[in-house]
């Protein structure tokens, strides 16, 4: 028995190293001197969704690469997302806004279709900010699908995942939180990631798996909107829909609290991103 055993444990370890590495589709470490322009682009927008308070802007302030002691352990250098307080921000278009932040996407520059994205991050907490790093369809929203690989607004216990398509967008069924364990949180480095298939898709937390959708669940909502190309996105968004729905405040600004407001102003809020990587076996 006990060599069977010990034969099953050889048979079992010679498979997985016959396991071929996974390809590296993509990846960045923020280990430059500037961002590389060549894969992301950095967003200019006056025009919000969900009601978020921000206007995206291509600044140094807002979108910088830190490293030493700014970059809170990520051993390369990482990617600062900062939001800025600028009262009565005008945007090309006219429109105003109180605060600047970054939205940073590899549209046109990279997208996929199957495999694992993963991102080491770090976070601010207070109520109503609102970093996210997700996946999002090519064409038409929501028909072409939308991951959120990681959300949050504000509250460090917990994160949240989601998929968005035809028949299941905005306050989609397919989500769910994950709560940290006691002694940590999302101001610790923790690693996002989902795995997408051709009919499944699992989100995980360093390494853990948190929520999985299959083709079958999907399609009891909606229309499988995850055999497209998606492209990465990285963005630090403030107040809105979202995160007013779980926090409840309605002043000073939709779903941002004062206090969040004060910790923007003293520009302590910041959205760290060590590296993002697609591999695919």
């Amino acid at each position: 028995m006990r060599t069977a055993v010990i034969a099953a444990l050889v048979l079992s370890a010679a498979g997985a190293a016959r396991q071929p590495a996974p390809s590296v589709l993509f990846f960045d470490d923020f280990a430059g001197s500037a961002l590389d322009r060549s894969k992301w682009n950095v967003i200019v927008s006056g025009r919000t969704v969900n009601n978020e308070q921000q206007a995206y802007v291509d600044s140094p302030e807002t979108v910088n690469l830190v490293r030493d002691a700014s970059a809170e352990g990520a051993e390369n250098g990482a990617l600062e997302i900062r939001p800025r307080y600028r009262a009565g921000f005008e945007t090309a278009d006219g429109r105003s806004f109180d605060f600047t932040s970054g939205r940073l996407e590899s549209r046109g520059k990279f997208d996929f279709t199957y495999g694992t994205a993963a991102a080491r991050i770090k976070m601010t907490a207070g109520a109503g900010l609102w970093p996210a790093f997700w996946l999002l369809g090519n064409d038409g929203w929501p028909a072409t699908g939308e991951i959120d690989v990681m959300e949050n607004v504000g509250d460090p216990l917990w994160t949240s995942v989601a998929l968005h398509g035809a028949g299941y967008s905005g306050n989609t069924p397919l989500v769910a939180r994950h709560e940290f364990a006691a002694g940590s949180d999302i101001t610790s480095w923790h690693v996002y990631s989902v795995d997408w298939s051709p009919d499944l898709i699992v989100f995980k937390v360093d390494d853990v798996e948190v929520y999985r959708a299959t083709k079958a669940t999907v399609e009891r909502h909606g229309a499988w909107a995850y055999d497209t190309l998606k492209f990465v996105i990285l963005n630090f968004a403030l107040g809105g829909a979202y995160p007013q729905g779980v926090n409840k405040v309605n002043a000073p600004y939709p779903g941002l609290s004062a206090e969040t407001v004060d910790l923007i102003k003293a520009d302590r809020a910041r959205f760290l991103v060590d590296w993002v990587r697609v591999t695919r076996r």
